[in-house]
């Protein structure tokens, strides 16, 4: 059985500045706007960056738990590491057997959905999910969250996908061990690294004066410098080559 990152949930107070900041620094596309959030007071924006996607869920109304997350963690930041499996129902069985409770599940014939509890996982909301039908295992197949034709906004003029999250805790080995648990894949030999198929989530201490989170991701570049030439026009902070992007430290890769 396979894992793989497939896409990776942000929350922001307001949508439309992370999407233009978004837009101009990565140039990436907005292939998606889910309705369907609107049924727990959210608005979103799904984005391809190569087979990958990232997405920015806002609160459109008062009491939402994406409201309460952006409270409990400072402002805006990482949300969800979410998760393509080939076979669903293995991992569902995993899940029932260690305990873990369910924030949110659905299935159609298009999507096999499950979004842990992060009080039972640690870190941060982990999601595994199974694509299914013609070419759903694919990497650029079908994703149900990032409607019918998302590969036709794929730009990789400057990105190419994202290759790590990075999940900070307050004991990053115990975590990590709980999602190895979870995910049947053994670790890295450094105890804080979680390979994926195409990916990698790591460990790491809150240094940040921020609760437990997904506090970054590491983005493969296909043209770094005009990247940090359009974030520093931007503002945006700076360190070397991650910036920081909707509450998040983005590490550019290549």
């Amino acid at each position: 059985m396979w894992l793989r990152l497939r896409q990776i949930a942000l929350v922001a107070e307001k949508l439309a500045p992370v999407e233009a900041a978004l837009l101009d620094v990565l140039s990436v596309k907005v292939a998606f706007r889910d309705p369907g959030v609107g049924h727990f007071g959210l608005e979103n924006a799904l984005f391809p960056i190569g087979n990958t996607l990232l997405e920015v869920v806002a609160p459109t109304r008062e009491n939402t738990a994406g409201g309460r997350y952006l409270e409990r963690r400072g402002g805006d930041g990482g949300y969800m590491v979410i998760t393509q499996c080939d076979d669903h129902l293995p991992r569902r069985k995993r899940v029932a057997d260690l305990g873990i409770r369910i924030v949110n599940q659905f299935e159609n014939k298009h999507f096999r959905n499950i979004q842990l509890h992060p009080k039972d996982t640690g870190g941060s909301f982990f999601e595994i999910d199974e694509a299914l039908g013609e070419n759903a295992h694919a990497h650029d197949g079908p994703w149900e969250p990032s409607g019918p034709e998302w590969q036709m906004y794929k730009d990789t003029s400057r990105v190419a996908g994202i290759v790590a999250a990075e999940v900070q805790a307050d004991d990053p080995r115990q975590v990590a061990a709980r999602w190895s648990e979870i995910s049947q894949i053994p670790l890295a030999s450094d105890g804080l690294t979680l390979p994926l198929d195409n990916a990698k989530v790591r460990f790491v201490p809150c240094t940040d004066g921020r609760p437990e989170g997904l506090g970054g991701i590491d983005i493969q570049c296909t043209d770094k410098a005009a990247i940090l030439a359009a974030a520093k026009k931007r503002g945006l902070k700076l360190d070397g080559d991650t910036l920081m992007l909707c509450g998040m430290r983005v590490k550019l890769i290549g």
